[in-house]
């Protein structure tokens, strides 16, 4: 299993892996808009709705992608982790469904019932969403911290990036950015790691972005 999902990685690699960088979208440090996405359950969802959230672990990923189905566990594993601590995890698939049809909302459906996924996984059919945020990647993750203001809920970047250091093996990961950044937060610290590169398959862009 492991020596097919490995080949099955260096195909696709060769055709839509790349790397996050240079697409623009969000710096660590900017203030991060809220969205109002569909939900698979069929409702709408927006980081507002989250009244006492302390911040998001905003992960843009799909259905079909080896490099995002290889991390799938681990997104439960951080909602598990940090949901009861403040962070909530939303997942938001932004794939052109006329580029791989198995990433559609109804693929999308049975994708979180099949994965009994703890999390809400949204729909951003108009791209709109990754385009501002400057995802690129599935997976590629944006950990967002809120500062109240007033009346006001400020959501702010604090890191962007991968996972951890190994898509392929979840036992030999030596860096968990991800976590390691989420626990600075909740110390009230800034990541010491603030980015690294989202590696996975590329975004399938609508042909007119």
């Amino acid at each position: 299993m492991k020596y097919i999902l490995s080949t099955l990685l260096l195909v696709l690699g060769l055709t839509s892996f790349g790397f996050a960088e240079g697409k623009g979208g969000y710096k660590v440090g900017d203030e991060a808009m809220d969205f109002n996405l569909l939900n698979v359950n069929g409702r709408f969802i927006s980081l507002g709705i989250y009244k006492e959230a302390k911040g998001f672990i905003v992960v843009f990923t799909c259905n079909h992608c080896p490099y995002a189905k290889a991390y799938q566990e681990r997104i439960k594993e951080l909602s598990k982790i940090y949901a009861p601590q403040g962070y909530m995890v939303i997942a938001i698939n932004s794939n052109d469904v006329e580029a791989n049809a198995s990433d559609s909302y109804d693929s999308m459906k049975v994708r979180a019932k099949d994965a009994k996924f703890n999390f809400p996984y949204l729909y951003d059919e108009d791209q709109h969403i990754a385009t501002t945020y400057g995802a690129t990647n599935t997976p590629h993750v944006y950990v967002l911290q809120k500062q109240g203001f007033e009346k006001t809920n400020k959501m702010m970047v604090r890191y962007i990036g991968a996972i951890d250091d190994n898509y392929e093996d979840a036992s030999k990961v030596k860096n968990k950015y991800v976590q390691d950044a989420v626990n600075s937060l909740l110390k009230h610290e800034y990541p010491k790691v603030e980015n690294t590169k989202a590696i996975g398959c590329t975004i399938k862009w609508k042909k007119n972005k």
